[in-house]
Order: C-alpha cells, then structure tokens, then sequence
C-alpha cells in the first residue's frame, strides 16, 4: 500500500510539472502577457506618431500653408517685399560657452538687438 501511494504521488508531481515549470506554465504565460502590454503600449505610441506624421504629409500635399510655416520656421524664408524684425530680450541672452569661446558672437546686453531684412 505505501509503494501504490508513493507511486500516485510520484505521477501527480510529475503530472503538475508541466502547469508550474514547463513551456506552457503560469509564469511563462505571465512572462508573455507582460510582454505582450509592453508592445501593445509601443505599437499604440508608433501609431499616434504615424499619425501626426501622416497629417502632415497630408497637409504638405494639400495646400501652402504648411509649406510656408516650414519655410519660415525651419529655412528663416520671407516673403517678398516683407519686413522682418527680430527682438531679442536681453534677459533671455546666452551666457558664453566656456568650451568654445569664439564660436559666441559678441552682444551688447545694454541694448536690445534688432534686426531687419527686406526683399
């Protein structure tokens, strides 16, 4: 009688081996659902910048509006016979870089800087 009953316990603990260690168990299962949140939070930030990306695109292709914003924010373009006057707050002025000392334009900090173009 104890050899039939350390026989069923043997079979059992091998039987439960599978659920608790093996390949499919609740800790690998837990491993992969973990997994799977952190793609899905992924894939759901790609997605949103898709987006945005393809907004733009859409809106590059449809008229000017963006095309100028661009031109002027990112090329500093202006349109002809346009004035453009640019105020720099001495408060907001750059400390020189100690690294690169001469790569800083000198400024007044006394004065405020205006500049003007026109084509």
């Amino acid at each position: 009688m104890k050899a039939l009953t350390l026989i069923f316990v043997i079979l059992i603990a091998l039987l439960q081996y599978p659920l608790w260690l093996g390949k499919g168990s609740w800790l690998w299962v837990w491993n992969l659902s973990q997994q799977i949140e952190q793609e899905k939070e992924s894939n759901d930030k790609l997605k949103s910048r898709n987006d945005s990306m393809d907004a733009e695109v859409h809106d590059l292709k449809q008229g000017y509006a963006a095309i100028e914003e661009r031109a002027r924010s990112e090329l500093g373009m202006v349109k002809q016979d346009e004035v453009f006057y640019q105020l720099i707050d001495e408060n907001n002025l750059a400390k020189p870089n100690p690294v690169a000392p001469s790569i800083q334009p000198p400024v007044k900090p006394s004065e405020p800087v205006v500049r003007a173009a026109k084509r």
